[in-house]
Formats: structure tokens, sequence, C-alpha cells
């Protein structure tokens, strides 16, 4: 049986839709272990405690970031956590936390990356005037919406849209993406060339993924 950690600063519907995929055996041989928020208003700290899960508060507030990284790798740590994924946690996670779980933190990303890294990317896709957009999980390194790419999935932009009907098409879609992810991930699916995760690859080397 996996842990996985969720760290999330709002609703958490990410959240929601592993916790569903969980249930619903479509992520097999996996447990929520801990769910983690900044913040004490988070909505999906009280959807985690409806659930019965382990639901934490270590506030970010006035504290230097890597001193609150550090409280968030201790109860990541104490919870043996095997996976961590990241639903909608608005803080950059600093090198040094990114360092203690190598191809162990996931990240969700509404658009098709590197095209729109940052916040409000369905806004960005939209007012760019792209005509497909979508999500990408991948996984997170020291930079911004930038490690290795694990499952994308595209969104066509409709003539009718608007950035709101945009986003909820593409919500649609993360729900989706990072129950696959997971599951690539849990079950060391892929190998690495270069950037590239690939199946069954030759010539590149077999590193593991979410090894620990």
């Amino acid at each position: 049986m996996k842990n996985l950690g969720i760290l999330l600063s709002g609703r958490g519907s990410n959240f929601v839709a592993i916790a569903d995929s969980i249930a619903a055996g479509r992520i097999p041989n996996a447990r929520i272990a801990v769910v983690i928020s900044n913040r004490a208003d988070a909505p999906g700290l009280e959807i985690a405690r409806q659930r019965g899960l382990d639901a934490l508060v270590i506030s970010s507030k006035g504290k230097p970031r890597e001193e609150h990284d550090r409280e968030v790798v201790a109860a990541l740590l104490d919870n043996k956590v095997d996976l961590i994924c990241l639903a909608g946690y608005m803080r950059l996670l600093s090198p040094w936390f990114v360092q203690q779980f190598p191809r162990r933190i996931l990240n969700i990303h509404p658009s098709l990356l590197p095209s729109f890294p940052g916040l409000e990317a369905q806004q960005q896709a939209f007012a760019y005037g792209v005509k497909v957009s979508g999500c990408t999980v991948h996984f997170v390194d020291e930079e911004l919406d930038h490690g290795a790419i694990i499952v994308q999935k595209t969104v066509s932009v409709l003539d009718s849209d608007n950035e709101h009907t945009l986003a909820a098409r593409i919500l649609e879609q993360e729900h989706i993406a990072y129950t696959e992810a997971i599951n690539a991930v849990l079950e060391n699916r892929f190998r690495t060339c270069g950037r590239r995760l690939v199946r069954n690859p030759r010539g590149c080397d077999d590193t593991g993924l979410a090894k620990g």
C-alpha cells in the first residue's frame, strides 16, 4: 500500500478527484495518508475531515519559505508518504523541499506545458487565441512548472467558449489526468530518456520512479 500526501490551499477539487478514484479502485493499493494546507480556511481541509482523513494546517504566514517547508516535510515524513500530490497548493516549493523527494512530487497545471506556465493559465491561453489547450501532470523540480511531463490531456477551444467555460472543461480533464499519472508513477511504468518519460524505450537509462 502506497501512502499519498496531498498539499492544497483552496477547495482541492483535484484532491477530491484523487480520493474518489482511490475509493472506486481506479488507483489501487494506495491511500491518502495526510492532507496538508498552508491555509486554515481552505475548504479542502473540511472535505478531508468529512472523509475521515488526517488533515493538518501548517501555516505559512510570516515564515521564511524554507522554515515552513521544513515543517511540511517533517509532517510528510511522519506519515511515511511515498508520493506527494499538489492540488492547488499556492506556494512555490523551495529547492530544499524538492530535493527531499526526488521524482516523488507531482503537480497538475491547467495548460499544455511548456505553454502558459504560472497563474491563470486558462485565461492566458484563451487571451492568446489558441485553438487547443488542456492540462499537464508533471514532476516538480526546482523551476516553476518545469519538471518532466507524465500525462497531458487536450481540450479544444470552441468559438463559443469564454475563459470560464474553457477552464471548466480543462478541470474535467485534470481529474482524469491526475489519476492516470499517479497510477503510472506508482506502478513504475516509465523509464527516463532525457526529459522524456517513455514506455519500454531502447537506449535510455532505467532510473525507476517513485522509489523510496
